[in-house]
C-alpha cells in the first residue's frame, strides 16, 4: 500500500522543499469531505500506479486509509517529471463522476485502404458508484473503414454506469491520409 505524509504547510516554500526531497505534492478530495494536502515519494507513487489492477487503489495518509482514483496530474514540460497529482476519494455507496480510459483493439480495415486511425477521446466521463466503476472501455475497431467512426453512443456501459459525455461525439475513427 502506498504511504504518504500530510503536509502541514501548503505554501510555495514548503512545497519546493518537499519536491527537493523527492516528494510528489498531492491533493486528496471527495464529496462532502475536507481536502487533504498530502505528499508521496515520487518513485513509490509511480510504482504503485503502474502495478494497480483497477482504477481505484488504496493510499495511507497519516492514520487514514483511503480508496482513491487519479483524477489529474501535471508533468514538467521539459523533463516530463511528475510534479503534482489530484486524487479523488471513492466513497462506497456515494454516486460520483469518474473518467474511464478507452482501449482500442483490432486493426481497422481502413488502414489497408490508405487511412489513418485517430483516437480523439482517451477517457470517457461516467457517473456511477465506486463498486460499479469499470477499469476501461474496450472498443473493437476492426470493422472501421475510411470515413467511419465509433461514437460515444456506441459504447456499451455496464449496469449501474451512465455515460455523461455527449452521445454524438466521436471517440475513434479512420480518416483518409493526406
Amino acid at each position: 500500500m502506498l504511504e504518504g505524509i500530510i503536509r502541514e504547510s501548503i505554501g510555495r516554500k514548503a512545497a519546493k522543499a518537499l519536491k527537493r526531497d523527492g516528494y510528489l505534492i498531492a491533493n486528496i478530495y471527495g464529496k462532502g469531505l475536507e481536502n487533504i494536502n498530502a505528499a508521496f515519494k515520487v518513485n513509490e507513487f509511480i510504482k504503485e500506479v503502474r502495478k494497480k489492477s483497477s482504477l481505484i487503489f488504496d493510499v495511507k495518509v497519516g492514520s487514514q486509509v483511503l480508496s482513491v482514483v487519479v483524477v489529474d496530474y501535471q508533468k514538467d514540460p521539459v523533463t516530463s517529471d511528475l510534479k503534482h497529482v489530484d486524487l479523488k476519494i471513492a466513497t462506497k455507496g456515494v454516486l460520483s463522476k469518474f473518467m474511464v480510459p478507452i482501449k482500442v483493439k483490432g486493426t481497422a480495415i481502413g488502414l489497408k485502404n490508405k487511412g489513418v486511425l485517430i483516437q480523439s477521446k482517451r477517457r470517457i466521463k461516467v457517473k456511477c458508484l465506486p463498486e460499479n466503476l469499470p477499469n476501461f472501455f474496450e472498443l473493437d475497431v476492426s470493422k472501421l473503414d475510411v470515413g467511419d467512426a465509433l461514437l460515444v453512443k456506441d459504447i456499451v456501459a455496464p449496469s449501474g454506469v451512465s455515460i455523461i459525455d455527449a452521445s454524438r461525439v466521436a471517440v475513434v475513427g479512420v480518416e483518409k491520409a493526406r
